[in-house]
């Protein structure tokens, strides 16, 4: 149906920062969003985004640090880390397709990128 490719994910020092990019194949006037999760723990929220860019919302690990944006003439969304932790080190999953008030849960969302590693070195 909707193939997301991500990108961007790797190695950086704690401190550092990454810009993950997530391309979606067609539009789909969506809320859009990220997540991730840590090997032994389950897939947490991190950011979205509606389809007007007007509302962004994010959790409180990340908020002040991280920021969610689009370009709708690519069908991108992208996720700027900036001061990063080792905490923070996870692999990063797009998500398109909430059509949700709010979209905190991955049950909400239609569609998956096929993750991207971000590691956070001490």
């Amino acid at each position: 149906q909707v193939q997301l490719v991500e990108s961007g994910g790797g190695l950086v020092q704690a401190g550092g920062s990454l810009r993950l990019s997530c391309a979606a194949s067609v539009r789909t006037f969506s809320t859009d969003g990220w997540f991730r999760q840590a090997p032994g723990k389950e897939r947490e929220f991190v950011a979205a985004i509606t389809w007007g860019g007007v509302r962004t919302s994010y959790s409180d690990s990340v908020k002040g640090r991280f920021t969610i944006a689009r370009d709708h003439p690519k069908n991108t969304v992208y996720l700027q880390m900036n001061v990063l932790k080792p905490e923070d080190t996870a692999v990063y999953y797009c998500a398109v397709g909430c059509s949700a008030y709010g979209c905190s849960n991955p049950s909400e969302y239609n569609y998956w990128g096929q993750g991207t590693q971000v590691t956070v070195s001490s």
